[in-house]
């Protein structure tokens, strides 16, 4: 009888022992779920960055009508209009802009601060005059 030698056996990397998620099917599902997960994550890029470009867009508006009331003021000896509307019958504004949402922006005047003369500002995204998404 002669004697066994031992042989070490190559393994190629599909020919492995199944690992756990072999065992249960789950690798199949992977590259669905990695799909998923980049979906899932363009989804919430994108929000993020329709909230970003509404604040901008809101920005832009609250400094043209900023400028308009400066104009305005610098008119009437230093005084507010009561309405910003009184902006667009003075010719101040062609049309009176909006914030992003379609909501038209709110006018203080006086200011509740002591450094400005009024408070130009939108509600912002979810609409609640003073909230904590307004612009100002």
């Amino acid at each position: 009888m002669g004697t066994r030698k031992s042989t070490s056996t190559i393994y190629l990397p599909w020919e492995r022992r199944a690992g756990l998620s072999r065992r249960l099917g789950l690798a199949r599902l992977r590259p669905f779920a990695i799909g998923a997960c980049a979906i899932a994550l363009l989804v919430l890029v994108g929000v993020r960055e329709r909230q970003r470009t509404g604040a901008r867009s809101t920005r832009a508006a609250i400094l043209v009508v900023r400028r308009a009331l400066d104009a305005y003021r610098a008119d009437h000896d230093g005084k507010c209009p009561k309405r910003l509307d009184e902006l667009e019958s003075g010719h101040y504004l062609a049309d009176l802009p909006e914030d992003a949402w379609g909501r038209p922006l709110r006018l203080a005047c006086p200011s509740r601060r002591d450094d400005v003369a009024y408070d130009l500002s939108s509600d912002g995204a979810d609409g609640e005059p003073g909230g904590l998404d307004r612009i100002e």
